[in-house]
This record gives structure tokens, C-alpha cells and sequence, in this order.
């Protein structure tokens, strides 16, 4: 093989991308990481406001129960103790999250699992019998034989509405498989046994992958002379783009859906006493407000810093020059990612990897259980 400046381009410096470079540098190989924003980490990016670590693309929540994964993460930069517990304001009542006995306290005043189990089984039954025998044809029939009416209107409805920018009743049963129902006083939202935000914010994780690996920011790479000639200057590739930009949208392009942010600084040391507060009514037309001071500082930490950083999230439809988020996983979008996946595994030396590339949600420990498993050489 001709002898290349790199053994691999890397285009976008995001967690996966991130993660493969450094897994390739520790073998010894040459690698040069480029990615169109104007800094390194992708989604996981923070900036530092009054002294707040505040996370620019979303909140996010390192959690796991695959050990190698926690240890690798941790031998980077040390996680802290963070527990994800969201709370739910419908109409200005707080409800916890998940949907626990807190929650069923809150809503019904029960106070047992017994009282708790048979107002959501009274619920549910008529939910079913509404359906004369037929399974749940759409969203809102499914929740409702999930979790009963109250639940759904206060917690699910307007919520999931304002997320998808569809009624429930015109989106696909199948979005809703499960919802988690624990008949205990517990508001830890995640099941994983590890999670935790890294210790000084995720730049400091960013910069641990990436330590020692050529990175050049601001370029796009179809903009670059890399889109026709990265072969001249590397063996191989690691795309993490979506994948129908990379082949020219020739089969049409896959719809996302994504999020803006309003970010502020408020003039007090503590806004809303959570890091994560979900508004579930229309009343609101920002789906969550974080607080990303609770990310980080606890108990008097959060009096220490005299201000705070909030951020109003906004779900909405995807077009072009936005941040692609999540994929729309309905039957056409599905179809057309697989006719992309094929063309993907035909491209000689290239590796598509990560949300956009495979066009599918990852949480981050699955990204970086997945780059952990691949040979590299």
C-alpha cells in the first residue's frame, strides 16, 4: 500500500469519532481528526458561562452497566456522582420522573403499590375495552393501554405533541413500546448500575480522546478537498456525517427531527432546583428548561456560584443548515436508511459510524461500546 501522511481521516470529532481516533493513536496508527464546527467534541461540546459548564447541545447523561465501558471513560477524566431525576410541571403541578410512587402519590394520593397498581389496572381496563378487541392503531391508544388516561394527558400527551410536532393520534403505535411503570419511591430515572457527568465538564473528555491527534476545526468536508482526494492523504476513513449527504442524497433524503436551545444567565444562584425540568402541557412551547449548574455543583456549590445558566429547549422540524438530532424511525425513513446502509457497505475503506452515519439513536455508551469492539489496524 502507497505510504499515506494518515492511516485514517476521521471526519467529525464527535464521541464516536472522538473515541475511534484515540483507540487508533493508542495502536500506533496516524490519524487526522477534522470536523466543520468550530470546535471538537460534537453534541457533548460545553461552554463555560459565569463559571458553569453549560452543555450546548442538550443535556447529557452519561450512564452504563457494561464496566468497560464505565473504567474506560473514567481513566480519561474522573465521573462524578450525578443522578438523573427529572420532574415533570403540567400546568404548574410537579410531578416526579419516571413514573414511580412519587408520581402515583402526587397524581392520585396513594400512597401504597397495592392502591397504586389498581388505579393504573382500572385505567388501563378501560382503556382496552374502548378498543373492542382491535390492538392500538396509533400513539395514543398505546400509551392509554399502557398507562391509563391520567398519566397520558398529564405526562405523555402535549409532551410527546410538542416533541414529534404531530397529534398522538396521527403517530405510529410502535414509538411507544413500553413505559416503565415502579411501584417505588425511587426518582432515579436511569436502570444502568454507573452514571455520572465527567469531573471539570465533557470538554475535559473531548480532550483526553483527542490528546496528541491533529484536529482542524471549520472544515466542512464536502467543502474540502478532502470529499474527492482524502485518499491520496489516508488509508482509510471513519465517517460519522449522515449518511445521505455523504452519498449525494442520490435515493432522496431521511427526515430528523431536531432541538434549539434559548440559553440565559439569570441573577440567582439557583432558578429551579433541578438540572432537568420537562414541561408536558402546550402551555410551554419548550419541551424541557435545564439547569446545568446541577450537572456539577451540589449542596453549597450552588450558593457559591451567585449565578446560574438556564436553557429552554424547542423541538422542531428538521431543514437544511440545522443540526440533525434524531431520526424519524417510520416505515418510509427506515426503508430508505437500509438502501443507504447498503450502498455504505460497498465504499471501500470506509467506516460508517455513530447516530448520523448509521441513522440510528445511540445513547453515548452504546457509541463508545461499539468502538471498543472493533479491531483496529
Amino acid at each position: 500500500m502507497k505510504n499515506k501522511d494518515f492511516d485514517y481521516l476521521i471526519v467529525g470529532a464527535g464521541l464516536f469519532g472522538s473515541t475511534f481516533a484515540y483507540r487508533a493513536h493508542r495502536a500506533g496508527l496516524r490519524c487526522l481528526v477534522i470536523d466543520k464546527r468550530p470546535h471538537l467534541g460534537g453534541n457533548i461540546y460545553c461552554e463555560d458561562i459565569e463559571g458553569i459548564h453549560v452543555h450546548k447541545y442538550g443535556a447529557h447523561i452519561f450512564h452504563t452497566s457494561n464496566k468497560e465501558v464505565w473504567d474506560f471513560v473514567n481513566s480519561i477524566v474522573e465521573f462524578n456522582r450525578y443522578t438523573n431525576s427529572p420532574v415533570a410541571n403540567y400546568k404548574g403541578r410537579l410531578f416526579n420522573l419516571p413514573f414511580n410512587m412519587n408520581t402515583f402519590y402526587q397524581m392520585w394520593g396513594v400512597t401504597t403499590p397495592a392502591m397504586a397498581m389498581a388505579k393504573i389496572e382500572e385505567q388501563k381496563r378501560l382503556a382496552v375495552e374502548a378498543l373492542d378487541g382491535r390492538e392500538p392503531s396509533n400513539l395514543e391508544e398505546q400509551a392509554l393501554v399502557l398507562v391509563g388516561k391520567d398519566i397520558f394527558e398529564m405526562l405523555i400527551k402535549e409532551y410527546t405533541e410538542k416533541q414529534w410536532g404531530r397529534k398522538c393520534s396521527e403517530l405510529p403505535a410502535f414509538i411507544i413500546k413500553r413505559l416503565p411503570v415502579r411501584l417505588v419511591f425511587d426518582n432515579n430515572y436511569f436502570n444502568d448500575k454507573y452514571q455520572g457527568i465527567p469531573i471539570g465538564g465533557y470538554n475535559r473528555l473531548t480532550e483526553g480522546l483527542l490528546r496528541g491527534i491533529e484536529c482542524r476545526t471549520n472544515v466542512d468536508f464536502f467543502k474540502s478537498e478532502f470529499k474527492d482526494g482524502w485518499r491520496d492523504i489516508a488509508n482509510k476513513m471513519v465517517y460519522t456525517g449522515a449518511i445521505d449527504e455523504y452519498f449525494g442524497f442520490r435515493l432522496g433524503k431521511l427526515d430528523w427531527r431536531t432541538v434549539s436551545f434559548k440559553t440565559r444567565v439569570e441573577d440567582m444562584p439557583n432558578y429551579q432546583g433541578n438540572a432537568v425540568v420537562n414541561y408536558t402541557s402546550h402551555e410551554q412551547p419548550y419541551t424541557r428548561v435545564i439547569e446545568h449548574k446541577h450537572f456539577e455543583m451540589f449542596g453549597q456549590e450552588v450558593y457559591d456560584c451567585p449565578k446560574t445558566v438556564i436553557s429552554e429547549e424547542y423541538s422542531t422540524e428538521y431543514d437544511d443548515g440545522m443540526e440533525p438530532y434524531y431520526p424519524v424511525n417510520d416505515e418510509r425513513n427506515n426503508a430508505l436508511a437500509e438502501q443507504y446502509r447498503k450502498l455504505a457497505s460497498q465504499e471501500s475503506g470506509v467506516l460508517f459510524g455513530g447516530r448520523l452515519a448509521q441513522y440510528k439513536y445511540f445513547d453515548m455508551a452504546p457509541i463508545i461500546e461499539q468502538v471498543l469492539g472493533f479491531e483496529i489496524e
